[in-house]
């Protein structure tokens, strides 16, 4: 399942400016304060300038066209995988690095996460194309733990798969926690899953010397 199969019913026309319109539209009532259960088909077209065929014609349902909005936040997912993955830096650095930027990335866009979990809460599409990536952004993950293991850089432990898929499923859980203003502080909460991924990878937490 690739990211516009997920949701987006002509990913060749992603440039196209109706599409760009409905999505403007969409953002638009979200900063405005708008749950995603009272935005409807016929607000956006209305203030997009496009008919409700031409909605259909991208996305399926309101939740869907959330998720398309959404598609800065999966970049940023994918770029916080790629910082794992750079063993030139020392653990440490690029954990903090990886979980900061994914905290960054809902600071930006909070408005746009939280529909997001509407969405997903909503639509099973959603639901199972979440957890689809989720598993897909796990293999680099057990990758690298297996390598760093191999390397003698890490000891050995649970089943390298599993172990990235639940260090994945605690990104997730923290990021909807902060979205949601609920848990620690931003600092302690970005220092306790540092702290996390750390301990589970590589047995120690080399910051608590600092």
């Amino acid at each position: 399942m690739t990211v516009e199969r997920a949701w987006d019913r002509r990913g060749t026309n992603r440039g196209d400016a109706r599409r760009a319109a409905l999505l403007a539209a969409l953002e638009e009532l979200l900063l405005d304060g708008a749950a995603l259960d009272t935005i409807t088909v016929s607000q956006l077209t209305k203030r997009a300038g496009v008919t409700r065929s031409g909605f259909y014609f991208y996305f399926a349902n309101v939740p869907t066209a959330v998720a398309a909005l959404a598609e800065t936040l999966y970049d940023d997912a994918g770029l916080a995988n790629e910082i794992l993955a750079d063993i030139t830096q020392p653990p440490a650095v690029r954990i903090r690095q990886a979980i900061t930027g994914l905290f960054d990335a809902i600071d930006r866009r909070r408005h746009i996460f939280r529909a997001v979990l509407a969405a997903r809460a909503s639509d099973a599409t959603l639901r199972e194309f979440w957890e689809h990536s989720r598993a897909e952004y796990a293999v680099p993950i057990a990758r690298l733990i297996t390598a760093e293991r191999r390397a003698g850089n890490a000891p050995a432990g649970a089943d390298a798969s599993a172990l990235a898929l639940m260090l994945l499923e605690l990104n997730d859980r923290s990021l909807e926690l902060f979205a949601l203003g609920i848990g620690p502080a931003r600092r302690k909460h970005i220092d306790a899953v540092v702290s996390i991924w750390l301990r589970s990878v590589y047995g120690t937490d080399p910051e608590e010397a600092r």
